[in-house]
């Protein structure tokens, strides 16, 4: 198969996943091709919004539409990491120990309200969500591909939560915002059929996930679109408005989420409007501010769309 016949494919499983979603996930569309994006590109993410806007719909519709093994965690303060990770147990009839596996052992986890749960739990999450492994008793298990974690958390609710600590937070590729639907999509949610998303087909299999994220990897990044995006990671870091810049991690997230959403536009290459498109997306929650800025009034949102205004778009082909 060619490269134009490939990318076809790919464009066209991405649009179906995002279309069948969008049956049961109203007004929502650059979040959602947000969401299959990062799934392309082998990426986990991190929805934070106040409740009922449909973080777990979305990520549930997801789920649905891709034919493969899903396991939702609905966090709380007792939670243990041996619930995500999984545990050992003495069998009596071989006389030895045994695995059983953790909720983390599906090709999609939805990991809801994460935030309740305590800084140990949470960071059972890490191994996991950065190597595809989990370690149980000095023993290493992989996890199925591929792997794919939702999170949600309710930015408003402190009371009984535990913030994300930088390092967790930085895991995940991009970090999204619902919101309250507009009038029209929200009088869609309340007509809508009670069955609808019991009723939602699955358009893909893992199978076919695993070789959208190859041929992801394989859309062209030009020197100019690699420059621009350190050429803003770096004016994170040389901000006097930031205490904490973005890490490589973040400049890496994204370049693998532009080579997604430029399949997903249908091309076989990342434009460096690409980049300014998703820069917020991508950067913005691994950014902290000063206390100096943070007296003054200013904000992370704010002091970052300064930075990307300004950065400056090297010159070049866009292939």
């Amino acid at each position: 198969m060619s490269d134009a016949a490939t990318y076809a494919w790919a464009n066209g499983l991405m649009s179906s996943i995002v279309q069948n979603i969008e049956t049961v996930v109203y007004g929502k569309t650059t979040q959602v091709r947000l969401v299959v994006a990062a799934l392309a590109a082998g990426g986990h993410v991190l929805l934070e919004d106040v409740p009922g806007t449909g973080k777990t719909s979305l990520a549930s519709a997801l789920a649905s539409s891709v034919r493969c093994y899903f396991r939702r965690i609905q966090f709380t303060p007792d939670v243990m990491p041996s619930d995500i990770s999984g545990f050992s147990v003495y069998n009596q009839k071989t006389n030895d120990f045994e695995f059983r596996p953790g909720a983390v052992m599906a090709n999609i986890v939805l990991a809801d309200e994460i935030n309740r749960a305590s800084p140990k739990t949470q960071s059972a999450l890490l191994e996991a969500m950065e190597e595809a492994q989990v370690t149980v008793d000095g023993e290493t298990h992989s996890l199925a591909k591929p792997f794919f974690v939702i999170a949600t958390q309710n930015p408003i609710e402190h009371y009984g939560t535990y913030p994300l600590p930088e390092a967790q937070v930085d895991r995940f590729m991009c970090r999204l915002s619902l919101g309250y639907p507009a009038r029209e999509s929200e009088l869609a949610v309340l007509r809508r059929d009670a069955n609808a998303k019991a009723s939602l087909k699955s358009v893909a299999t893992a199978v076919d996930v695993l070789r959208l994220q190859g041929v992801t990897s394989t859309v062209h990044a030009g020197d100019d679109v690699c420059e621009y995006i350190l050429n803003i990671v770096e004016a994170t870091r040389h901000s006097s408005d930031l205490m904490l810049g973005s890490s490589p991690r973040g400049g890496l997230a994204t370049l693998a989420l532009a080579r997604a959403w430029a399949l997903a536009q249908g091309r076989g290459y990342v434009v460096t409007d690409d980049i300014k498109m998703l820069a917020p997306y991508t950067l913005r929650h691994r950014l902290i501010l000063s206390p100096e800025a943070h007296a003054k009034g200013k904000t992370v949102d704010k002091v970052f769309a300064d930075l990307l205004a300004h950065a400056t778009v090297p010159l070049g082909p866009r292939r």
